[in-house]
């Protein structure tokens, strides 16, 4: 399904393209089946975000052991024009010759938005090279997009936005296949791709590759890429992150069964289960889990299911993996990118890296 919205305080600035299916809870009632009929059990994290989860998530945000937004944050406030700057240089390669960088402004492409807060930096760093900005961003939710729309277009006069309401796999290819693989509405220009905080980390290995090869195949040459990356470190300080002190974690990752009961009538008893995080070293990643504290059964009416727990037995819910700076340049190469640049906040915690596109988008 697809659909076009013009909203009228900003209609010649604002197009939000609906691609997802108007009944997600289907998808989600197929998932939770499968995830709790499997061994080792396990439910998706991409269900984290209804309303009280992204509120929880915004809370996480601001606790004292959750260090990735302010470093994030850091790196964007003290590096923005130089972030841009050196994107500018990576695709400036690739303009027709004799042209200049005015002649092929950047287009800002992003996946998984949100509310776009911390992309002003980057917004407000390219409006002081060029004189008008197409932002492009891409978020599962359709609300959360409107607003963060709306938001910015009164902020920034000089922006024109073309949002999509859709998954990455869904809005990609949209893009991929309409105006020969450039963004819709850039006029063939330059792009500068942006997957920020540590979404790539929720990937499993392979699947982080298959989605930079996906992404790789809709730019073009002299396009970019922003990637964040959450750094190796301390197993103390990665653990804190994701258990703190004050269980805000643990109640955002609970809010996932209780969720399930909202949608589906399930009965899961919150205070039957328990919120697990640890750092796999060897395998480079925060692993989480729901630990049913004694055996029992949850019934699930809407499903038609009913679900046997054993005490001790675990519900992945999520990985967060970290990487190297060395893993970071093999994962580039594999996907047709080359890492250029990479900045990090004072502590060294977290990563921002221009990977630059270094082989045809058919790679």
């Amino acid at each position: 399904m697809s659909s076009t919205e013009h909203l009228a305080d900003g209609e010649s600035r604002l197009n939000i393209h609906t691609l997802i299916e108007a009944d997600a809870r289907t998808g989600f009632a197929a998932d939770v089946r499968r995830g709790l009929r499997s061994q080792p059990k396990r439910l998706f994290p991409k269900y984290f975000y209804d309303t009280l989860g992204s509120v929880l998530f915004d809370a996480i945000c601001l606790l004292p052991e959750y260090y990735l937004t302010r470093a994030e944050d850091e790196i964007f406030a003290t590096s923005a024009d130089e972030i841009v700057a050196a994107a500018v240089a990576a695709t400036t390669a690739a303009v027709a010759t004799g042209g200049s960088e005015q002649d092929a402004p950047l287009t800002l492409l992003e996946l998984g938005s949100g509310s776009a807060a911390k992309t002003r930096q980057l917004i407000e760093a390219l409006l002081r090279r060029q004189d008008e900005l197409l932002y492009v961003p891409i978020d599962i939710s359709a609300p959360a997009l409107e607003t963060s729309a709306r938001v910015l277009l009164q902020s920034y006069p000089a922006l024109r936005i073309e949002g999509y309401a859709s998954d990455y796999d869904t809005a990609l290819a949209h893009l991929c296949h309409s105006a020969g693989g450039k963004v819709e509405g850039s006029g063939g220009g330059r792009t500068l791709a942006l997957f920020l905080g540590s979404n790539v980390g929720n990937f499993e290995l392979d699947e982080a590759e298959k989605f930079l090869r996906a992404l790789r195949g809709c730019l073009g040459a002299g396009d970019a890429l922003l990637l964040g990356v959450d750094l190796k470190k301390s197993r103390i300080v990665l653990e804190a992150a994701y258990d703190d002190a004050l269980g805000v974690t643990a109640a955002f990752n609970l809010n996932l069964l209780a969720r399930i009961n909202r949608e589906f009538g399930a009965d899961f008893d919150l205070r039957q289960f328990h919120h697990v995080a640890f750092y796999n070293e060897l395998a480079g990643r925060v692993e989480i889990y729901l630990e049913s504290l004694r055996e029992q059964v949850v019934r699930l009416p809407a499903l038609d299911l009913e679900v046997s727990f054993a005490a001790g037995e675990r519900v992945h819910t999520e990985h967060s993996h970290k990487y190297d700076l060395a893993e970071l340049d093999a994962l580039a190469a594999r996907t047709g990118f080359t890492r250029t640049r990479t900045w990090t906040d004072q502590a060294g915690l977290f990563s921002s890296n221009l990977f630059s596109t270094a082989a045809p988008s058919g790679f």
